[in-house]
Parts: structure tokens; C-alpha cells; sequence
């Protein structure tokens, strides 16, 4: 069992492997990285349990971009995962507009406090790392996040990963 801040290490070392093509499993290159930023193209959507025995990029033999993946434990079908469905299909339809505007009902009140006047792409990654913050915001205020984090058993550390480069960027 490691500490909240020996786990966070490992996942700081592991992440600067990854960046610098070292990883223990096969990475991508650089160049790739940047065509993987500008959009993706998965050959196959998975719903899968989230059970950390199961990667399903590792079982699929598969690249990145390569798979769209939720998971969730007991592949539990719920009105967030049908949203996620649904954008990683991109259906079209009033039905499937209402279940990706429920997500986003989720996010936006994590994207109040953006500056005005950014740039498109400044303002995406503040939007981005808005709704990082917001999430760890409401993991924070939940009993058992509160519990565990009084016990000091729980760090919740956001985190933001850089599609151009492949770094993590801890928040």
C-alpha cells in the first residue's frame, strides 16, 4: 500500500518516462502526438468496468487514439455514461443532444469564474482546467472525500493532460 504522496510520485515518475519515450509499455512518438492533438478518430467505442486488472488499451493491443473508452464500475449504463455514448458516437437527434447536454449541465458551473477576452485556445484550456478544479471541487465536499481526507488516507491532486506533448500537468 503506498501513501497518497508516494503515489502521486510514482505517477509523476512514470508520466516524465512516458514524455521521454521510456515508458515500461510502448508509447508514441512525438510527431504523433501533435496529429492525435487536432482531433480523434477511434475505431471502436468499449463501456467497460473501471477494475484496474483490465486495460483495455493493453488487452486491445491498441495505439493511442485508437479506442474510445469508458469505464465505469459494473459497467453501469447511467445517464452520464449514455451522454459520453453518445458524443463518442456523435449521433444526431434531439434524444442524443438532451443526454450530451446533461454533461454539460455538469461542467458548466465549473466554467463561471473564466476570464473573458481569452484567445479560443486559451479560453479551451482554461475551460479545461476549470472543470478539473471543479471536479476535485466536489469530490472535496463529499462526506466520504471529507473523511478520508481528515483521516489523511486521500489526496485529491487534478491533473491535466497535454495533448501536443503527452505530459501531465498536476494542478
Amino acid at each position: 500500500m503506498y501513501t497518497a504522496d508516494e503515489a502521486l510520485t510514482r505517477l509523476v515518475a512514470g508520466n516524465e518516462r512516458f514524455v521521454r519515450g521510456k515508458a515500461r509499455f510502448p508509447t508514441v512518438r512525438k510527431e504523433v502526438f501533435a496529429a492525435l492533438a487536432k482531433g480523434q478518430q477511434p475505431y471502436a467505442t468499449i463501456v467497460g468496468c473501471s477494475d484496474s486488472r483490465v486495460p483495455p488499451e493493453l488487452v486491445f493491443d491498441a495505439g493511442f487514439g485508437e479506442l474510445f473508452i469508458v469505464r465505469v464500475a459494473g459497467n453501469v449504463i447511467s445517464p452520464e455514461v449514455m451522454g459520453t455514448l453518445q458524443y463518442a458516437a456523435k449521433f444526431e437527434g434531439a434524444r442524443e443532444r438532451r443526454r450530451i447536454a446533461l454533461l454539460l449541465k455538469r461542467i458548466l458551473p465549473g466554467l463561471r469564474d473564466l476570464r473573458p477576452g481569452l484567445t479560443p485556445e486559451a479560453q479551451f484550456d482554461a475551460a479545461v482546467e476549470a472543470n478539473v478544479r471543479w471536479s476535485m471541487r466536489q469530490l472535496r465536499e463529499t462526506p466520504e472525500g471529507k473523511a478520508r481526507m481528515a483521516e489523511g488516507v486521500l489526496e485529491l491532486v487534478g491533473a491535466v493532460y497535454e495533448l501536443k506533448t503527452g505530459r501531465v500537468r498536476f494542478l
